[in-house]
């Protein structure tokens, strides 16, 4: 058995939480004052996954750059790989809002989307 402390970010409240895991688990959870901190907790604790935000290189837009986003989580340990393949984008304008960007970033089943209009 082990514990492990984390600040929820599933709401405003940031509730200081504690997980009991037990063979890779999370059995029990405190200290959150809504479902989503137990949710949060238990799946931090076992599959942790980030939503990515960045900006793509544009020619010939009013802006040098858009913004982007992935459409959902991937796995907090492709955050950084997400990161570098963004850097590796240029895009030609119009872009538009909800355009994808990188279709399946590096095999995550996640879309890269544009979340303005260029």
């Amino acid at each position: 058995m082990s514990i492990r402390e984390l600040t929820c970010i599933g709401c405003p409240m940031g509730c200081q939480l504690t997980a009991v895991l037990e063979n890779g688990q999370a059995t029990r959870v405190t200290g959150n004052t809504c479902p989503r901190g137990d949710a949060y907790a238990r799946k931090e604790c076992t599959h942790p996954a980030r939503t990515v935000t960045g900006t793509v290189r544009v020619s010939g837009g009013a802006l040098p750059v858009v913004s982007v986003r992935t459409a959902g989580e991937v796995p907090k340990e492709r955050v950084l790989d997400v990161a570098r393949a963004l850097c590796r984008v240029h895009l030609t304008a119009p872009v538009a809002a909800g355009d994808v960007v990188i279709p399946n970033v590096l095999g995550t089943g996640v879309d890269v989307v544009a979340t303005r209009s260029v």
